[in-house]
């Protein structure tokens, strides 16, 4: 399965969520038109009947289903590909397990430089943030609209803005040069059909 060329990437919130709600509530964030989601979970009780339950949703409706880090889940549940940050495996050793059509994205944090390296290297799409406070990533370094002004002159693949990302401040990242808005709490925090839908409005003169 393709990775989009922007439009709004779903997160899982699973922290306090029984495995019935955390499936529920990513089937209502695509319904309100998410177009990719990542399996993302620090505390996994089950993770593969999870991320089994997951790709099937996903894969119903034609969306690629990411794997957060775990390059063996990702094999394991046939996942359409895995995000990496810096202490993770890299791009080389994520293709030679997952196939060279697998999806693999790289957190680059705020360096542009980092994004250009790992395109090199492969990279089907990079995220760079946070770009606003966020409480799953309360230390991560800040980055500014900058960040994705330089990168969209620089790289040829989609670029991912992530961090406290709301439907009120996210047009501000699209028209910096951000293709996809990857959110967690803005989705699942309340009624997560109608709030991804509040984002997909802003896509709407962005999405070919």
């Amino acid at each position: 399965m393709r990775f989009p060329a922007c439009g709004l990437y779903a997160i899982t919130q699973t922290d306090n969520k029984s495995l019935d709600t955390i499936i529920s509530e990513v089937a209502a964030a695509i319904k309100g038109g998410a177009v990719v989601v990542q399996y993302r979970d620090k505390n996994p009780q089950n993770p593969q009947l999870l991320g089994k339950e997951l790709l099937k949703i996903c894969h119903q409706h034609g969306v690629p289903l990411i794997i957060n880090d775990d390059i063996e889940l990702a094999a394991t549940l046939g996942a359409d590909g895995v995000h990496l940050g810096k202490d993770d495996a890299d791009i080389a050793q994520a293709k030679n397990r997952l196939g060279s059509a697998a999806i693999i994205g790289v957190s680059c944090y705020n360096s542009v430089e980092r994004a250009i390296n790992m395109q090199a290297r492969g990279a089907v799409y990079v995220a760079f943030g946070r770009f606003f406070p966020s409480s799953s990533k309360p230390l991560a370094s800040p980055a500014h609209l900058e960040i994705l002004q330089n990168a969209k002159c620089l790289l040829n693949i989609p670029i991912v803005a992530i961090g406290g990302i709301l439907p009120e401040n996210g047009l501000h990242l699209l028209n910096a040069g951000a293709d996809l808005l990857a959110v967690i709490g803005g989705i699942f925090d309340n009624q997560p059909e109608q709030s991804a839908r509040n984002y997909q409005a802003l896509f709407r003169n962005k999405c070919p």
